[in-house]
């Protein structure tokens, strides 16, 4: 069976990440990016236990109150906009077809009043 640790990941005054599993007392690392974090303490915790490259780590990334409401604000942005992208990129197949069919404009003209290539006008009436 697999276990699972908890890996605690703090910044100390320099910028660097301090990163400590609390159950395995004496396993800690540091890194000076997440990414190098996260591969010191695997290894750090393979000092202490035998299955540390089977485990699973889970990550507790302690930041301050204003960067954890600005990373979840930015994450609802991120997500809002891909929703809008997805209905413009629905709107915009259903305008070209409908130009195409409907209105019998060519590929070309089509695409300049759209704002986009006739290529891609093309891509979208052939789905």
């Amino acid at each position: 069976m697999t276990k699972t640790y908890r890996a605690v990941f703090e910044r100390d005054e320099s910028g660097a990440w301090i990163v400590r599993i609390p159950a395995t007392r004496g396993c800690h690392t540091y890194g000076r990016t997440l990414d190098q974090a996260r591969r010191r303490i695997r290894e750090a915790l393979s000092l202490w236990v035998d299955d540390a490259d089977e485990a699973v780590i889970e990550e507790e990334i302690r930041l301050p109150a204003a960067a954890r409401v600005a990373l979840q604000r930015a994450k609802r942005a991120r997500e809002r906009a891909d929703r809008e992208r997805s209905r413009a990129q629905e709107e915009t197949e259903r305008t070209a077809r409908a130009l195409l069919d409907e209105v019998g404009i060519g590929m070309r003209d089509a695409g300049e009043l759209l704002g986009i290539s006739h290529q891609r006008v093309q891509q979208l009436v052939r789905r």
